[in-house]
């Protein structure tokens, strides 16, 4: 199955629930059982996929998620957690303990890093935090407890690209554990199990919702680590509401057509930003002028609607003038869905391993599905009113 069937049918049985398409919402926490065998069955096969024991481990809306994600990603098995961050941290857990050591790129998403400098920190783990476009120069800086290894591509606010494959390969020689957030791309553009990485994590909040509406993470294995994912995330109590997984699997299913949108809209948005005099550069790695090109095109069949701006030097009143009077550009965290927002960002107060040294403000945009002549009025005009600001 290519992956545009893959979305709109995996995870989904519709003659299962009466020849209804979508997968019913269950809302559970007790769950009946008629006899003491079944009970006791029950209690037996708890760890198998499938089996329905009590709301907190899943019910058939949950599994439906979950089997239609690990098919997406090409994986044996995915768990759904309540948030992004979560399928970041519950892996961690599973595979780090103290005395252990952690590679983290230096321009990953703040939370993890927040969570490695704080909570991995107090139980004993070390985070080593590297330039993400080492390659494999990576090997220089394992250690004899290396247990870990995380990736993110593109980076986090400044979208360096990383040579996952020759990373992955030096990982596997070791025997570390490679994890990666791959939500930029999802599995429409960039499969990680395929290049070698062991566990996939996607802030699923993001395109896979895609309507700016839900919390959802998913972490996503071959069978040999699954387990201890699994018991990671339900040790530490790690429940998604019934509706949430609804919304995720509703999000799913037109996921191919609102990626491809997002893209166009972005490579239009960002090659008329390359041609701004107010601007120092771009940061998009579907650009030919970006330095991680070469790596993207080799390795990802596609871009998101998610990118970076540096403007030359600005003062932040000209700034301010811009971003308030945007039409269609809402200013706010997260990405993903529907709608375009823009979003200013200090990237240089959160590194250690490397500078980041721009010339003026960075700014990070995500294209939305609205129509790119609008969105490119609206950012005309909101240059002229950082013009007159200055």
């Amino acid at each position: 199955m290519k992956d545009d069937t893959t979305i709109v049918h995996a995870g989904r049985k519709p003659f299962d629930n009466h020849g209804i398409v979508n997968p019913p919402v269950y809302h559970a926490s007790t769950v009946l059982f008629p006899t003491l065998e079944s009970w006791e069955h029950a209690r037996e096969t708890r760890d198998e996929p499938g089996t329905i024991i009590y709301g907190r481990r899943g019910t058939p809306t949950t599994f439906a998620l979950q089997d239609a994600m690990a098919a997406f990603e090409g994986a044996d098995q995915c768990i759904a957690v309540p948030s992004g961050l979560a399928a970041i941290t519950v892996p961690l857990l599973a595979f780090l303990n103290p005395g252990d050591h952690i590679l983290m790129p230096d321009a990953v998403y703040y939370p993890a890093r927040r969570f490695s400098d704080t909570l991995l920190t107090r139980i004993g783990v070390e985070t080593t935090f590297y330039d993400p476009t080492i390659g494999g120069g990576i090997a220089d800086l394992i250690q004899d407890n290396t247990r870990v290894i995380y990736l993110e591509a593109p980076g986090s606010q400044t979208f360096e690209m990383q040579d996952i494959p020759a990373i992955t390969k030096i990982a596997k020689a070791a025997g570390i554990i490679t994890m990666m957030d791959n939500t930029w791309a999802t599995p429409l553009y960039f499969k990680p199990l395929e290049f070698g990485v062991d566990i996939s994590i996607m802030a699923a909040t993001k395109y896979i919702v895609g309507h700016s509406d839900a919390m959802l993470g998913t972490v996503s294995s071959r069978d040999e680590h699954f387990a201890q994912i699994r018991d990671s995330a339900w040790t530490l109590g790690m429940t998604v509401g019934p509706d949430d997984c609804y919304l995720g699997q509703r999000g799913l299913r037109s996921l191919s057509a609102r990626l491809a949108r997002h893209q166009e809209t972005a490579l239009k948005l960002t090659n008329w930003f390359e041609a701004r005099p107010e601007v120092d550069r771009v940061l998009y790695p579907a650009l030919p002028s970006n330095p991680g090109h070469d790596l993207w095109k080799r390795d990802f069949k596609g871009a998101s609607g998610l990118f970076g701006v540096v403007l030359k030097e600005t003062p932040k009143k000209a700034i301010a003038a811009m971003l308030d009077g945007y039409h269609y550009f809402g200013m706010g965290g997260s990405w993903g869905g529907f709608e375009s927002l823009v979003l200013p960002t200090q990237p240089e107060n959160f590194r250690t391993a490397t500078t980041w040294d721009p010339a003026g403000p960075t700014l990070r945009y995500h294209a939305g599905l609205e129509d790119s002549d609008d969105l490119i009025a609206d950012l005309e005009e909101g240059f002229e009113r950082l013009s007159a600001a200055r």
